[in-house]
């Protein structure tokens, strides 16, 4: 199964962090990262989709950060 996550996070350094982690825990970037102003809370927001290969059958409660 090739599973599928939405990083988000503020226009920070934790983007940065969030999405390093990920890398190390063997997800693979998958397309561009995204970059929007969020109105109602009056900041920049990151986005960047990550994809990973798991032996795992699809189940919708898996925590997929845990993968």
């Amino acid at each position: 199964m090739k599973a599928y996550r939405l990083l988000t996070e503020e226009d920070t350094s934790a983007f940065c962090h969030k999405v390093t982690e990920a890398l190390s825990n063997g997800w693979e970037l998958h397309g561009s990262p995204s970059y929007a102003y969020d109105a109602g809370r009056g900041v920049m927001r990151c986005a960047q989709a990550v994809v990973k290969e798991v032996s795992e059958k699809y189940d919708p409660s898996m925590k997929l950060g845990k993968l």
